[in-house]
């Protein structure tokens, strides 16, 4: 048997208990890699999660050790399973109409004189970064048609994004379960879903005509050319170093049209952009330069 598998007993080293030997030297490795593809920091105490998500890759791939795979994922060979291994480490906790006090400001103070605008002829921008399986662009969405039922006739865009190919799939297809989508109001829930079979429901035509999905990595290159009136981007940069999450907030602050509105996690804070923003509610910021 390979002197590094555990499956006999757990040989010293190890620093989670289990069938596979997972050193130290191993975490570090794979940290490593996971914050240079998408700039999460992994501190020690990540250690289990590390191990638990990943353990199924290893016997899917029929590996023996994470020493073993930290030298699959590093070669060229590797590439696609790098893929998969930052997706499967990578938190994706989301829910319709997540932290409501944002949609209700969205829907009260920010949409109205935009939506007034698009009336004129003129285009609305909203992105939704770090969108996960879909729910939180679904929700701005809903909140557009919930004020303009005709809004898909009009230039607004709502921009989807994450790093993870996977729940991007997700959210594109717009497949949720019937308690996935119970926190959204039962009016805009019986006009804007359609039922899917069993216990579950696939967002309307409109409703996905308005949300475009894409595979995007934000400390990597950003393609978009034009400007947002709004940007969300909650419970993201949390997961990132001091330094990164101040370089994501001034590119934010860059990508955002005069007076446009960022929406970040309730256990963010906005550091490192001098006088760029100013504060207008909970977590609720607007880019400094008049109303």
């Amino acid at each position: 048997m390979n002197a590094v598998s555990t499956k006999s007993g757990r040989p010293g080293g190890s620093i989670v208990e289990g069938e596979f030997l997972f050193t130290h030297d191993d975490f570090k490795r794979i940290a490593q890699m996971l914050h240079a593809d998408s700039g999460i920091a992994l501190p020690d105490s990540k250690a289990t999660l590390v191990y638990s998500r990943l353990a199924k890759r290893l016997r899917a791939l029929g590996l023996e050790s994470f020493r073993d795979y930290c030298a699959m994922v590093a070669g060229a060979e590797g590439i696609d399973e790098r893929k998969r291994m930052l997706a499967s480490l990578t938190t994706n906790v989301t829910r319709f109409f997540r932290e409501p006090h944002h949609f209700e400001h969205l829907k009260s103070q920010v949409l109205p004189p935009l939506l007034d605008a698009a009336k004129r002829g003129q285009r609305v921008r909203i992105w939704s970064a770090g969108c996960s399986t879909g729910p939180e662009p679904y929700s701005i969405a809903l909140t557009i048609l919930g004020l303009m039922p005709d809004a898909t006739e009009y230039d607004i865009k709502i921009l989807a994004s994450d790093i993870d190919p996977d729940v991007v799939e997700v959210g594109r297809k717009g497949i949720y379960s019937t308690e996935a989508v119970s926190p959204v109001p039962a009016d805009l829930r019986n006009k804007w879903f359609q039922n899917a079979g069993g216990r579950n429901v696939q967002v309307a035509d409109e409703l996905r005509e308005l949300v475009a999905f894409r595979e995007l990595n934000l400390i990597g290159d950003w393609p978009m050319k034009g400007k947002f009136n709004v940007i969300f981007c909650r419970n993201v940069v949390i997961y990132f170093q001091e330094d990164t999450q101040t370089m994501i907030w001034n590119r934010f602050r860059n990508y955002l049209t005069p007076n446009g509105c960022l929406y970040i996690g309730h256990s963010e804070r906005l550091t490192g952009t001098g006088e760029a923003f100013r504060t207008e509610a909970l977590t609720t910021y607007r880019l400094a330069g008049g109303r």
